[in-house]
Parts: structure tokens; sequence; C-alpha cells
């Protein structure tokens, strides 16, 4: 234990404890957390189980085949989220097409009500995610035979 200079504070431990790999210093002034409370521990699941229940709150994308089942329907509509905040317009176009040619997706052959249903998943507007650069992309997907 450090040497005591009327600063340290005491440090109470409880349960287990086990270190693997290397070790690291802790200077004055940081604060560490190792590991969860024992009520945190004790609440994990049903947080995981209310964070499931938020995001199933949310509207699905409206585009998703009707006969696919719930779990891959919500696994689709997250990748797509991520998609939409994360790349640009090709590469979303390329995931709708890739989906549809799965039969996961069910796309219409107008291009703006998809843009829209984007737009509502966080697609952002500005330059590059035009509606009609958007069209332009989307017109490969619709073309394409499956």
């Amino acid at each position: 234990m450090a040497k005591d200079n009327g600063n340290t504070p005491d440090i109470t431990f409880s349960g287990d404890i086990t270190v693997h790999g290397p070790m690291f210093d802790i200077h004055d002034n940081e604060h560490v957390h190792i590991g969860r409370s024992v009520e945190e521990a004790v609440n994990k699941e049903g947080d995981e189980k209310k964070v499931v229940a938020e995001e199933r709150d949310e509207e699905q994308f409206h585009f998703i085949h009707p006969e696919i089942e719930d779990e891959e329907a919500w696994r689709i509509h997250k990748a797509i989220k991520r998609l939409v905040a994360y790349q640009k317009v090709p590469e979303i176009c390329a995931y709708l097409k890739e989906k549809k040619q799965e039969g996961k997706l069910y796309l219409p052959p107008n291009p703006s009500f998809v843009y829209e249903e984007l737009k509502r998943l966080g697609m952002p507007t500005g330059d590059g995610y035009s509606d009609k650069y958007f069209a332009g992309c989307y017109k490969n997907i619709t073309i394409s035979k499956d």
C-alpha cells in the first residue's frame, strides 16, 4: 500500500479482484473505476432488457419484407440506421440493393419514399445527400434484376 502522506484516501475493496496483463500507474488526482458495484451487477440484465425495449419502441424501417422474422428485421433496421449515420449515399444504396436481392427488403420504384424514410432514420441532407443524387444512385437498385 502507498505511503500515507495525509492526503491519501482509504481504499476499500469488496469481492475478488483479478488483474491480467501489464499493470498501470495511478497518479495523484486520477479517478479509477474498477469493475462494477454490486448494484450494477444485479441490475445489468434488467438494463439490457430496458435498452432492447426502448429500441423496439422506435418505428422500424418501413421497407423490410413482411415475411422476415422480427429479430432479423431489427438487425436490418439497426444496420441501415448505422449506415445513414456514417456512410455516403452509394454505400447506403449498395446495402439496400444487397438486401433487396436477398429478398429481405421490398423497395418501391419511387426513390422519394425511400429517401424520406432514410432521412427519418438520421441521414443528413447536405452536400452529397441530396434527393437528386440519391435518386441517381437508387435507380441502379430498381433497374437491376433479382
